[in-house]
């Protein structure tokens, strides 16, 4: 699976670490972050990156993941882009929810308040959970197709 990946530099050293992390799964990784530290970097410029690199996939449905100081303000600037689903997630609860109801498609994670073993059980359970597809779930996503 291709994943595309990004952080600002305050969520560099937990991007290197899930970036080796998603390697040892076995994902191909698109890094689409800085690779040196620039703590003059902004947010939006690696969410872009990273939601412009999942429209442009060849991938039927390409995932990405993205890490800022909070996770907010990357959620927050994915989710301008029209056909992205991006959800913070905190814990794998989280995680499964934001997959299984909501078809989640990018996920952020707090680069100051999550462990590298919280990141993994995290980004694990999202990728391994399956959209349930009820017709409720469904029905809310287009709905948030036609938001304009």
């Amino acid at each position: 699976m291709k994943i595309f990946l990004g952080s600002d530099h305050a969520g560099m050293d937990l991007k290197r670490q899930v970036k080796d992390f998603l390697h040892r799964s076995g994902h191909e990784v698109i890094d689409e972050g800085d690779d040196r530290l620039n703590p003059q970097d902004d947010f939006p410029v690696f969410a872009a990156r990273v939601v412009n690199g999942m429209k442009s996939s060849d991938d039927a449905e390409p995932l990405g993941i993205l890490i800022c100081g909070s996770g907010q303000g990357m959620c927050m600037a994915a989710n301008r882009f029209k056909g992205i689903r991006a959800a913070l997630c905190w814990n794998v609860r989280e995680a499964h929810a934001a997959r299984n109801d909501d078809n989640c498609n990018i996920l952020c994670l707090s680069g100051r308040s999550t462990s590298l073993k919280e990141a993994e059980a995290i980004i694990s359970t999202w990728l391994n959970t399956p959209f349930a597809g009820a017709s409720r779930f469904v029905r809310r996503l287009k709905e948030l197709d036609e938001i304009t």
